[in-house]
């Protein structure tokens, strides 16, 4: 028997940090739309990634052509997930920090609504049933439910399916199983297709509407789609095929572009904030309050100044890539070799420099499938789920959508669930 990692006992954190990450949700909501609708700043910001990175060149290329024909697509639908973890900084105090936000494929809203369920019998089974009455609920696959159901409301076609773009070996199903239920509970029609199926069988007719196996699409929700291995010719031709088209595609590809690291570095400018939220100063002061330092590596004296502090002192950094999925951040020794190679190489520009975050570590069980039960000393990230939906100029939904706690031994540096790494979790506020 297989089952999804998860911890013996929920871990705890701090109230005041984890209503800080459910309070900025909305705000980073309103930020990924922006920089999506932003061909400028994405074009500016990404302009030395794209020289050296093929993988967001190609996905560049395509937002280009698309709207140089002109969207098809109104409605707009984002899922996110916004993951920190907890500095204790110089003085002790826990601060809440940003490691990412995901655009694309943000994963365990499924598995995760499950999580505190469980552990809260297991509370009561030690006898602790006021502390399991404390534990949150929290369901993200219904939040992320809605609004795919919103979307596909307002897209206006009540025959038309929601399709789940998937892998060809499907690992995580379970997880997508949950959303996927939620909607068949709202009479919503689900198929899953890979991109081999819409590459052989999808078309766009007249008016580019978008039809897979002869049923027209409302909604096409990417679960793959994030790492150049998803990608041969005929894939890169059926995403191209999805972007033209009128379907409503979470997240479309200038959304996906929104939440790559060099956009990440970009946001930590000073003013760049205030350009993409003009007028909206208390948002502003609430994102900026969860960012890390964030370093370009750009070709030029500040990158070099940059590669250099890092080369000096790489336990304090973390190197990344233009990359989803996790397990692909480079670490002290090893941070240290890969920029002494591309230094002065213009691969250089494809990867962005980040203060490394030092979590107060805690004690907890990790359950794995098939591995021995031991006390580990850990160390959990906090994701909370976006979701929005715009239709023209409208936002019409933006909400926080629930949680994710995600929690792995301290000698783990890098990865998630998925990466085997990470097991799911509940938090226990403080």
């Amino acid at each position: 028997v297989n089952f999804a990692p998860f911890t013996l006992l929920p871990s705890a954190v701090p109230s005041a940090l984890f209503e800080q990450a459910y309070a900025v949700q909305q705000d980073f909501n309103l930020l990924v739309d922006a920089i999506s609708q932003n061909k400028e700043f994405l074009e500016q910001t990404l302009a030395s990634t794209i020289k050296v990175d093929d993988f967001t060149a190609r996905l560049f290329r395509i937002h280009v052509q698309v709207l140089e024909e002109g969207l098809a697509q109104s409605v707009f639908l984002g899922i996110n997930r916004s993951d920190y973890m907890f500095d204790h900084g110089v003085d002790g105090s826990p601060a809440l920090k940003q490691i990412e936000i995901n655009t694309i494929a943000a994963s365990f809203g499924g598995l995760t609504s499950r999580t505190a369920t469980v552990h809260g019998r297991v509370l009561k089974v030690l006898g602790k049933s006021k502390e399991a009455s404390r534990l949150l609920p929290n369901n993200p696959a219904r939040g992320l439910a809605l609004g795919i159901a919103k979307a596909w409301e307002l897209y206006g076609s009540p025959s038309a399916v929601v399709m789940f773009l998937v892998e060809e070996i499907q690992r995580n199903i379970f997880d997508q199983r949950c959303v996927e239920n939620e909607l068949w509970n709202r009479n919503i029609r689900v198929i899953r297709r890979r991109f081999r199926d819409v590459f052989e069988k999808g078309s766009l007719d007249d008016a580019r509407r978008l039809y897979v196996d002869a049923q027209e699409v409302a909604v096409v929700y990417y679960r793959e789609g994030y790492v150049p291995k998803n990608y041969d010719q005929q894939n890169w031709e059926a995403r191209l095929l999805l972007e033209r088209s009128r379907a409503v595609k979470c997240p479309d590809i200038a959304t996906q572009l929104a939440g790559t690291k060099k956009v990440q570095q970009e946001l930590s400018r000073p003013g760049t904030l205030e350009r993409l939220l003009p007028g909206r100063t208390e948002a502003v002061a609430r994102i900026r309050a969860t960012f890390a330092g964030l370093y370009s590596l750009d070709a030029g004296e500040e990158g070099d100044r940059i590669a250099a502090m890092a080369i000096a002192d790489p336990d304090r950094f973390v190197l990344k890539p233009q990359r989803e999925g996790g397990g692909n951040n480079l670490y002290g020794e090893e941070l240290k070799q890969v920029l002494e190679k591309i230094r002065d190489s213009p691969e250089r520009t494809s990867y962005i420099l980040m203060d490394k975050i030092k979590p107060q570590p805690a004690k907890n069980y990790l359950l794995r499938a098939h591995s021995p039960l031991q006390e580990s000393e850990c160390i959990s990230e906090l994701g909370v789920f976006g979701v929005y939906v715009r239709q023209g100029k409208e936002m019409v939904m933006n909400k926080a959508a629930g949680h994710l706690l995600r929690t792995k031994a301290i000698e783990h540096a890098d990865g998630g669930v998925a990466a085997g790494v990470a097991v799911l979790d509940t938090p226990y506020l403080v």
